[in-house]
């Protein structure tokens, strides 16, 4: 399960009640097929952008290099994956205080 911690502010008090927001089982798949789907565009795009670096730099492609490169930039990219859950727990975190508003 996934869950965020985010701060309230309450009136009357210098300090905010962090409240925690926890996806549902339903909630996270969703969030983990968004992310493997765009980690499949972003590979492939990495795999591109890979080859034309190795091209303009003036190197070989050797099918290893082209996919060591585009496995570092997808690494990168890649990790975002907690951010698709995060960002829906904040979304959780803001339509629940718009309604206690």
């Amino acid at each position: 399960m996934h869950y965020k911690t985010f701060p309230r502010t309450v009136d009357g008090s210098n300090y905010p009640v962090w409240e925690e927001v926890a996806l549902s089982d339903k909630e996270e798949f969703i969030e983990e097929e968004k992310a493997k789907r765009e980690n499949l565009k972003m590979m492939k795009k990495c795999i591109s952008e890979a080859k034309r670096f190795l091209e303009e730099e003036g190197m070989r492609e050797y099918q290893s290099d082209i996919l060591n490169v585009a496995l570092s930039l997808f690494r990168k990219q890649a990790s975002h994956v907690v951010y698709w859950k995060d960002n829906r727990c904040k979304e959780k975190f803001d339509m629940k205080n718009r309604k206690n508003s």
